[in-house]
Parts: structure tokens; sequence; C-alpha cells
């Protein structure tokens, strides 16, 4: 996989045409997504851990970066990762242990980009 931002920019110029050709397919993706990661039983960190272990199952790197993203802001820390991530090695048997390092790699560098664009303190 690729850095995140490279993945980011790789798949947003077909995103946008993709949703430009099926405007409601791609709302209507958007609106269940959006109510499936709300916070109910399960918070929202939680729902992105889930959705992280999907992606590495799924073998997703646009979902990896997609929801280690929204996991960062969630305040996912990096060792709950690191335990979601051992679940899914251990649901997956060898491609977790290839997708999941790849996983922790996006988390770094969305803690980092995140970071980047925080006001001083």
């Amino acid at each position: 996989m690729q850095h995140s931002h490279e993945v980011r920019e790789e798949l947003s110029p077909p995103a946008i045409a993709l949703r430009a050709l099926i405007p409601e397919v791609m709302r209507g993706y958007a609106e269940l997504s959006r109510a499936a990661m709300t916070p109910g039983e399960l918070n929202g960190a939680t729902k992105e851990l889930l959705a992280i272990v999907i992606a590495i199952t799924r073998e997703c790197d646009g979902c990896i970066v997609s929801h280690t993203r929204s996991a960062v802001r969630a305040g996912v820390t990096r060792q709950a990762l690191a335990e979601a991530i051992g679940v899914a090695i251990a649901m997956n048997g060898g491609p977790g242990t290839v997708w999941g390092p790849r996983a922790l790699r996006s988390y770094d560098e969305a803690v980092a980009d995140i970071m980047k664009d925080a006001p001083p303190v």
C-alpha cells in the first residue's frame, strides 16, 4: 500500500467522477455510512476499530486510510489499534500480518497529519 496521502490523492479524482455519474448511489452510500458509524451502544471509536479490522480483512487500502483517520479523530489510541489488528491477524492469518502493519502505518500518518494541522497549545 502507498502512503495514506498517496492513496487519498489516487482515489479522489475517480471518486469525484463516479459521484457525478451516479449521485443517488453515492449519496445513499454516504447516508448508510453515517448511520452505521453514528455512536449508539457502540461508541464511534469502537465502530472505527471494527471498520479497520474489516478493511484489513478485505485488503482495502482506501478503507484503511479513511477509517484510520476517523479512528484518530475518534480518540483511538495506537495500542487499541494494535490490539484490534491482533484480532485481524488471528482471524486472517498471513494476510493480516501484511495488511495490519499497513493499517498501523496509516494510523501513524493520520496522527502526524492531524497534529500538523492542530493549533499550537
